[in-house]
């Protein structure tokens, strides 16, 4: 039987994600990489040495994710992973599409990542690709199985809209097939590409699926998968009606690095100039006065700021004005596993 939990901030864990580059082989529709608000550089290897320094002081209890664009595109990704390593990283995971550039596998070993992540948003190339990119599909399943040959622990990333919500519960065999052992069910948010007029995420919408589609489908797949044996994560959305609200950004540490040195503590400001840090002259420092930080202290009934002022349309009101249910911060997570 799973069971479900869901997975409280704590100041004792910190996540690090650090986009490379933003350089990309694909063209997902969903793609939340905004080349005018984090930059088109690729970062060089000394430079990464010095920004990682700058959270070294917890290094060991520090979550690193390496992401892009593609990171395997990045030449020195290879030496990269083996600096997180010697700098005591507590755990370091690459995030890539699959193709797996510049012979990765060839360069580092199972002892050198805790989890190689890959991303696909089918169970078919008819479902994926449309999404992703033709040929997309197969060239995910050939990375995961190549990985899972040698050694390597490996987790899968399906962001769910309203072009592929249906196909969510066919996942659940190719997972098995495939040796994954970590499902992470992403909401698309209105990011990026996703901000943008309508391409093929769903005819005439955002991509964004409604709150009763969402819960009908999503909890019952995970828990369905995680029987499987596989543990299952996804972001809690909605919370229930007088349920608590609480903000990563408040009571968590979260930093999300783009290569034109912004640092952002919550993803939804993203496509803003409204990160709270950067790094000028390889130093981490804070930013002006208004920025992220100052809308995490606001308290409203809808609960998360930034989901009320960019992506609106999931929260319902009554009669009296009010929100039906606040949405939870995007960085909550529920996680099922088989007990």
């Amino acid at each position: 039987m799973a069971r479900k939990r869901t997975v409280a901030f704590s100041r004792n864990a910190v996540n690090l994600f650090f986009h490379l580059l933003t350089r990309c082989n694909l063209n997902c529709h969903h793609c939340y990489i905004n080349p005018a608000q984090h930059g088109n550089q690729t970062l060089p290897l000394e430079t990464v040495r010095r920004w990682l320094a700058a959270f070294q002081a917890r290094s060991h209890e520090t979550n690193l994710v390496l992401l892009g664009g593609e990171p395997t595109l990045h030449p020195d990704l290879a030496p990269i992973i083996h600096l997180a390593r010697e700098m005591d990283f507590g755990s370091v995971t690459v995030d890539t599409n699959g193709y797996l550039f510049n012979d990765i596998l060839e360069r580092v070993t199972p002892a050198d990542l805790d989890y190689l992540s890959f991303s696909l948003d089918g169970p078919t190339p008819t479902v994926n690709d449309p999404l992703r990119g033709q040929g997309s599909f197969q060239a995910c399943v050939d990375g995961i199985r190549k990985a899972v040959s040698r050694g390597f622990t490996t987790s899968l990333i399906y962001t769910v809209s309203r072009a592929n919500i249906d196909h969510l519960d066919r996942m659940g065999p190719l997972l098995e097939d495939l040796g994954v052992e970590r499902f992470f069910i992403q909401v698309i948010g209105l990011r990026g590409k996703s901000a943008g007029p309508p391409q093929a995420l769903g005819a005439g919408s955002t991509g964004q699926v409604s709150r009763e589609q969402w819960m009908q489908v999503v909890p019952r797949v995970a828990e369905r998968i995680a029987d499987a044996g596989l543990t299952v994560v996804y972001p809690k959305v909605f919370l229930a009606p007088g349920e608590a609200f609480a903000c990563a950004g408040r009571v968590a540490e979260n930093y999300f690095v783009f290569p034109n040195g912004r640092v952002y503590r919550c993803p939804l400001c993203e496509d803003y100039p409204l990160h709270s840090l950067v790094f000028e002259d390889d130093q981490l420092s804070a930013t002006p006065k208004i920025n992220e930080a100052d809308l995490f202290e606001l308290a409203i009934p809808e609960g998360c700021v930034m989901n009320r002022l960019v992506q609106p349309g999931n929260i319902d009101y009554g009669p009296d004005g009010q929100p039906l249910y606040p949405i939870a911060c995007c960085l909550l997570k529920e996680e099922v596993r088989r007990t």
